[in-house]
């Protein structure tokens, strides 16, 4: 079993009873909490026309992260590319490059991160999707050389500059895509674990080096929600739990807080749907999560554990990444 780096998958989540800008106050007290325990990376995902999730405009809220930290290595877990043009994400991520050398990550996914109607409205062609989104990961790389200084279309800021690229994938279809780019992958495992094990090892086998990559670098995102006690780590899960009820029910409403007892809002399918799609989540104390820690590095041997906690209190989401960097640490101190 060898180490692993911890890094944040942060949604800035948006609380009943609180305002947007409240969830950007707490995505940035987050990072810089994160960053005083030594995670690697702060990354925050698109979304779109969701009432709980204030990420939607990606690239801004990295540059307010990432100007209120000073080393974590911030970016998007991520860019769902096909939304936008290839030449405005270089000219963006330049820019966040240049105002914040060497800490800025560039993570792609090819999903809408919404449903099909806003979808269409990003102006998104489902028909296309397969065939687009390789071929712009290609024209990002090109935007961002050096040798695209004579070309008749250049990223201002962006070129030159060594901004790194990562594949994010919750299906094999990214996973072959990673291996042969020489990227880096990120398993969506806190929301599709279906095919995480697959994916992975196809991924592992396949990876072709790259100028950016030499050897194929895993990593999985999973839900944390760590407690003093077993018990208070069960009650705070009850909102991660409502939240994928809302989704089933096609409920947008913001984050709610926890509940004594779900078996009052889901049914017996939804219940089995839910927890099937939570599979890979940590609830638990500080030797709970150590243990599933250790199983699931023991299974799948990643690079890098990204952590997704949807805790209501801020503070004791706080501290649930402080005890995951504890039980992580305890796993290695021989």
């Amino acid at each position: 079993m060898k180490n692993f780096e911890l890094s944040v998958l942060d949604l800035a989540p948006v609380k009943q009873e609180k305002s947007i800008h409240d969830s950007f106050q707490d995505s940035l007290s987050l990072a810089n909490y994160v960053e005083g325990l030594n995670y690697k990376r702060f990354w925050l995902a698109e979304h779109h026309n969701m009432a709980s999730i204030a990420s939607s405009a990606t690239s801004v809220l990295i540059g307010f992260i990432a100007n209120g930290t000073k080393t974590i290595r911030v970016g998007s877990g991520g860019i769902m590319l096909p939304n936008h043009s290839s030449l405005v994400i270089a000219e963006q991520f330049g820019t966040l490059e240049s105002l914040f050398p060497g800490r800025i990550d560039l993570g792609l996914g090819r999903a809408p991160g919404t449903d099909g109607l806003t979808a269409q409205a990003l102006g998104r062609n489902p028909a296309m999707i397969n065939q687009q989104f390789p071929r712009q990961i290609l024209e990002l790389q090109t935007y961002f050389s050096k040798e695209n200084s004579g070309a008749l279309v250049r990223a201002i800021p962006g070129e030159g500059l060594d901004i790194p690229l990562y594949i994010l994938g919750s299906s094999t279809d990214s996973a072959w895509l990673a291996a042969e780019l020489g990227l880096p992958y990120a398993f969506a495992g806190h929301f599709a674990p279906e095919q995480m094990e697959m994916a992975l090892n196809i991924y592992r086998e396949n990876f072709e080096p790259s100028k950016q990559l030499a050897q194929p670098y895993m990593m999985a995102c999973v839900n944390g929600i760590a407690a003093e006690t077993s018990e208070e780590a069960h009650l705070l899960s009850t909102t991660l739990f409502q939240a994928f009820i809302n989704i089933i029910r096609n409920d947008r409403k913001p984050f709610a807080p926890p509940v004594a007892d779900m078996d009052e809002i889901w049914s017996p399918m939804e219940k089995a749907a839910v927890l099937q799609k939570l599979r890979y989540s940590f609830i638990g104390n500080q030797s709970e999560i150590e243990e599933k820690l250790k199983n699931f590095q023991e299974r799948f041997n990643v690079d890098e554990l990204i952590i997704n906690s949807h805790i209501y209190d801020h503070r004791k989401r706080l501290e649930s990444y402080r005890i995951f960097r504890e039980a992580a640490d305890s796993l290695f101190k021989a």
